[in-house]
């Protein structure tokens, strides 16, 4: 996607450095600032600290930060040692650990010495296939908002929540990638953009359309409700960081109540997510592990004060009680249709085994 003009992803990679560059999400949208990971501690940081964030790109990170962390020693301890903390690191998201778990399964067979070179080929094989798989969600997605757009004519009004968009994965992203080959293909869109607290990312999505050109307006969480009631909404498209095998879908907290209001106002909820975001092994979305993150997220509001110097404000008393969870799940019946670089379904079970049919043996 473009910065200023620029096509950029959001991961360089370095092999022959042994070191990769990623954008600080945390000082976005405010500042671009780009970040060398060039040991195993500091891909962890990046990814628990959400200097990387979004499914498809913690898995992308993890791949190479397994290929980092290799370069330092590459026998079976270190290998189980480097993958152990990765793993730990985020427990929702499970591209995560279906990235880890590919890698283990072309690295582990092979002997200490083949393995850095062989690390890095890999992880370059996840983030490119991420790309195409995104791009191909964008066609498949583009296909329900012409649709749509046919059906009501004028302006196409789609509602996103959290960041699912380039900023989230390698390039191109889930849920706007739709919305992005919409624009490029001369559909006349516009994106509601839900400010997501407490990490409010999206602000990033805001900023990212910005940089595409995209036209939007960002909303505080609380007015997507009387917006759909109004008909000024289409669509909503998010993305997610967890489908189980029947359809329910963990995503930024937030999700569900969207996905309600759009239950009541008859308004299509898509979901659009990789291969890599569905868990065949996970029966249904109530036995998700909803990651609950620090409270001083709520505490705390940042941003620039009046000089433009990046600070953070009290907005509750330090001692508060306050409940942070990152994500929530949303049944499968609430959902429209999910999204995927093979095409879209119901959300169910036998919606995704129709696309992916080697899921059902055994």
């Amino acid at each position: 996607m473009n910065i200023d003009g620029t096509p950029t992803r959001t991961l360089r990679a370095h092999p022959e450095r042994r070191v990769i560059d990623i954008i600080d999400q945390t000082r976005l949208p405010h500042a671009l600032h780009w970040v060398r990971v060039g040991t195993l501690a500091e891909a962890a940081h990046a990814i628990r600290a959400m200097q990387v964030r979004g499914a498809p790109l913690i898995g992308a990170t993890a791949a190479y930060g397994l290929a980092i962390a290799l370069g330092e020693a590459a026998d079976d301890d270190h290998l189980a040692l480097a993958t152990r903390t990765l793993w730990a690191t985020r427990p929702t998201a499970v591209n995560l650990h279906w990235a880890l778990t590919r890698m283990n399964a072309r690295l582990g067979p092979l002997s200490p010495a083949d393995r850095p070179a062989a690390a890095w080929q890999e992880a370059a094989a996840i983030a490119e296939e991420d790309v195409a798989q995104n791009v191909a969600i964008g066609q498949h997605g583009l296909g329900l908002l012409r649709l749509i757009e046919r059906r009501q004519g004028g302006v196409l009004n789609v509602m996103t929540h959290c960041n699912a968009g380039w900023l989230a994965t390698v390039d191109r992203g889930t849920a706007l990638s739709p919305v992005y080959a919409a624009y490029d293909a001369g559909l006349p869109v516009h994106v509601w953009v839900s400010e997501t607290r407490p990490r409010n990312q999206g602000l990033l999505t805001a900023w990212e359309l910005a940089q595409h050109g995209v036209p939007h307006t960002l909303i505080a969480d609380n007015a997507a409700g009387i917006l759909m009631g109004e008909g000024k909404v289409d669509a909503v498209i998010v993305g997610a960081d967890r489908i189980a095998a029947n359809g329910d879908v963990a995503n930024k907290v937030g999700t569900y109540l969207k996905a309600l209001a759009c239950a009541d106002s008859g308004i299509p909820f898509y979901v659009a997510a990789p291969r890599s975001t569905i868990d065949f092994d996970l029966p249904e979305g109530r036995r998700i592990e909803i990651e609950q993150r620090d409270g001083d997220e709520f505490r705390l509001v940042h941003g620039l004060d009046s000089r433009g110097v990046p600070s953070a404000l009290h907005q509750l008393p330090a001692g508060e009680a306050v409940a942070n969870p990152a994500f929530d799940v949303t049944p499968a019946r609430l959902v429209t249709a999910l999204i995927t670089e093979r095409g879209s379904c119901p959300a169910s079970r036998d919606g995704l085994l129709r696309l992916y049919p080697e899921e059902g043996r055994g």
